[in-house]
């Protein structure tokens, strides 16, 4: 049953990926403009011939190592963050208006804002981890405040907070709400990395190339990017849990209390 269930939720995001070819098929029909909307197989020509170009690959490469590079920084930072609020409630509400900050400003004000304060070579890895961090931080805090008192009390019963606690007791109870934050953390990444590199013309990456074809008025080659942003999200979000699975056997890691 669960087998079919992920079949057809397989297939169900294939035909969402269609649906959204079907949506500009028929916004270049009722606008009447092939070149804003162009149809499928030029979408799909330009995608191709993309992936034939080697320089294609040094572009996905730039970006990843700036997505990588803000996750990376970003989920330490926020990890941190949130431990020590679900630690301190007076943490948490020193913290809370940064984060909403963070949250709410404009992505493109946010990024004028670091673009004014550091060089332009590390503003999408800068841009993106600012981001990204509260994600981690609330997923910390809300795994946390949610772990049973007694297994609370139990540690407490062996051993004071530290680092060791939190890397061998929190950090594992809390895996499902790290594993859905850094879903949402990759494609949101992914986004803000390529906004950023489109703004400060980062050299040979995905963001410049985007500007280059918006310049051009090569719209299908934006497509084809577009589609290629989608399958980055897919190969970061879905391939490491599925390397774990394979090579781990699903086994649950055991929680030990430190001594």
């Amino acid at each position: 049953m669960k087998q079919n269930n992920k079949k057809k939720s397989f297939l169900a995001f294939c035909a969402g990926i269609l649906l959204i070819g079907f949506f500009l098929h028929t916004g270049g029909f009722l606008k009447g403009n092939r070149i804003v909307f162009p149809g499928l197989p030029e979408i799909g020509q330009a995608f191709f011939r993309l992936l034939s170009s080697g320089a294609t690959y040094k572009k996905i490469g730039v970006t990843l190592l700036h997505v990588a590079e803000a996750l990376l920084l970003s989920a330490g930072a926020g990890i941190l963050i949130g431990l020590a609020e679900a630690y301190r409630e007076w943490i948490y509400s020193l913290f809370r208006p940064v984060m909403i900050f963070l949250r709410s400003i404009p992505m493109i004000v946010l990024v004028i804002l670091i673009m004014s304060t550091i060089s332009y070579h590390s503003v999408p890895v800068a841009a993106t981890c600012m981001v990204l961090m509260p994600i981690f931080s609330e997923a910390v805090y809300e795994g946390t405040r949610s772990i049973s008192q007694e297994l609370i009390d139990v540690y407490r019963m062996n051993s004071g907070f530290s680092f060791r606690v939190a890397a061998n007791v929190y950090l594992p109870l809390i895996s499902g709400y790290l594993k859905q934050a850094f879903i949402n953390a990759a494609g949101m990444g992914i986004k803000v990395a390529v906004s950023a590199e489109y703004l400060v013309q980062s050299r040979d990456s995905l963001g410049k190339a985007v500007f280059l074809s918006g310049y051009s008025s090569e719209y299908a080659e934006i497509y084809a990017y577009a589609l290629m942003m989608i399958l980055l999200v897919l190969l970061i979000t879905e391939v490491p849990g599925l390397l774990i699975k394979l090579f781990t056997g699903e086994k649950t890691r055991e929680i030990t209390i430190p001594g």
